[in-house]
């Protein structure tokens, strides 16, 4: 999908879910990482994540009734922050996703205490010698590589 597909097709949720014209800018930003998108307060334009699209047009189109809940309540002056109650009410109202899906950054180290069973999931390798469980300091020991990186 390209970024004038994207404009367009954001044009058409802004005017179908909340009955408002979208007049500003909106494309992909590969740079972004774990965030769905995002609203830029200065300029007003939107950019996303093009990694989502992977998660299908029914999740991508909750991240953008998110985006445009966030854009048209800013343009009006009423909360748009996360926290704000006229935010929640209007993503409820037209069914924006309150979170992006996660996407697996890459491997995942998982260790086990043998003394409390907790399970422990890092990014790097820790010396098991040297570190502890943090709830009992029981001894940790290395379970399994978690290969959750998507391609």
């Amino acid at each position: 999908m390209t970024d004038e597909e994207l404009q367009a097709w954001i044009k058409e949720v802004s005017l179908t879910a909340f009955g408002l014209p979208f007049q500003h800018r909106a494309f992909f930003n590969p740079r972004l990482k774990t965030t769905g998108g995002r609203y830029h307060l200065e300029d007003h334009h939107l950019d996303f994540n093009p990694k989502m699209l992977a998660f299908g047009k029914d999740v991508f189109v909750g991240i953008i009734k998110h985006e445009l809940c966030h854009y048209h309540l800013h343009l009006q002056k009423k909360g748009y922050r996360h926290k704000d109650r006229d935010f929640k009410v209007l993503l409820a109202q037209v069914g924006g996703s309150r979170f992006a899906p996660e996407i697996a950054l890459g491997r995942k180290y998982v260790y086990r205490c043998q003394k409390c069973g907790s399970l422990i999931v890092r990014k790097r390798r820790i010396d098991t010698k040297r570190f502890v469980c943090g709830k009992c300091k029981g001894k940790l020991v290395f379970e399994k590589i978690d290969e959750r990186a998507k391609k």
